[in-house]
């Protein structure tokens, strides 16, 4: 057992011990392997006519196991660091075996990666796997030592990048069809050789607009599960965005990154790139929008009830991506 690890030093709050399990399995959080799938099953569907449903169920199966191996993983690293000290929802801490919740999260890796890999088709798969290869580097290096990048504060960019362009790019291209993504494939550069830029090389714009929207909805649900380990994270030398920023400079970043989405989309309209039905649907997200905003303006300066932002960034999260869904549908 790591010494930075002392079950008698958490600070458990009065909940139940099923309540913390939940909070600490975080059932919500899984929708953000689910969306991209999801909305590149939807972008398929729009560019080709055709999807695979029960690929895309069995794609979301793999995308799971990996969330799965992120959050157990992310609460085994964060223990060996005392950043979770004091946070009773963790795994590690509700069950005291850091070594096993470690060895778990390695399990629900190899089987996400199975099931990924069975169900891509082998003309694209050095491509993709490429790409889920990145994706899953990025989730690595997010806490995983020697990096810990999210100590730095560099979490939301990895996450964006992970879920955004790497993830739900690969799964559109994972679930069209072969003959139709050939052209795409000639286009990019050997997998070895490739960077994320390259590796979207003869991607439609509108499946690029499509991964940014996800990416920014999918790093909002990270910035906002910080707020209430402010000082937690101080203590273990973690400076995540809001130990360096403060909760009113943050809430001014958070009103950015939920405008962010609506406006790119407004400009890709523009430009001809989103169809206006996607639009429209985007639109109708704006009150999850406002509740998320209005949440965090109210309490932000009250840890215990800033714990909840996470909630509504996931509840924002869900309602972008079935916007972009129902958007790709009704065009």
């Amino acid at each position: 057992m790591d010494d930075a690890y002392d079950p008698a030093r958490v600070d458990y709050a009065p909940k139940g011990r099923r309540q913390l399990w939940l909070a600490a399995l975080k059932p919500p959080m899984y929708s953000v392997g689910i969306v991209p799938v999801l909305v590149g099953a939807a972008a398929a569907k729009f560019h080709h006519g055709v999807v695979a449903w029960s690929q895309c169920a069995a794609l979301m199966f793999g995308a799971i196991f990996v969330v799965a191996w992120v959050n157990l993983s992310n609460d085994a690293f964060d223990a060996t660091t005392g950043a979770d000290v004091h946070k009773p929802e963790s795994v590690v801490n509700l069950t005291g075996n850091r070594i096993g919740v470690l060895l778990a999260s390695k399990l629900f890796l190899a089987a996400g990666v199975c099931v990924l890999a069975s169900n891509v088709d082998p003309a694209q798969n050095p491509r993709v796997m490429c790409m889920f290869g990145a994706a899953i580097t990025c989730g690595y290096i997010y806490q995983g030592p020697p990096f810990r990048l999210s100590y730095q504060g560099l979490g939301e960019p990895l996450v964006f990048i992970a879920f955004g362009p790497l993830a739900t790019t690969a799964f559109y291209l994972a679930q069209s069809p072969a003959h139709a993504t050939a052209a795409a494939a000639a286009a990019a550069p050997a997998p070895a050789a490739a960077g994320i830029s390259s590796l979207l090389a003869g991607v439609s714009p509108l499946v690029v607009l499509l991964s940014v929207l996800v990416g920014i909805s999918t790093a909002v649900i990270l910035f906002c599960s910080h707020w209430h380990q402010i000082e937690g994270d101080r203590r273990a030398g973690k400076m995540s965005p809001l130990v360096r920023l403060g909760t009113e400079k943050a809430c001014q970043v958070l009103r950015a990154a939920t405008a962010a989405p609506y406006l790119i989309a407004v400009g890709a309209a523009a430009a001809g790139i989103c169809p206006m039905p996607l639009l429209g649907c985007l639109l109708l997200t704006l009150p999850a929008a406002s509740r998320l905003l209005c949440f965090a303006a109210a309490n932000h300066a009250l840890p215990a009830q800033i714990a909840s932002l996470k909630k509504f960034g996931v509840c924002w999260h869900v309602a972008v991506g079935l916007s972009l869904v129902a958007g790709l549908l009704l065009s």
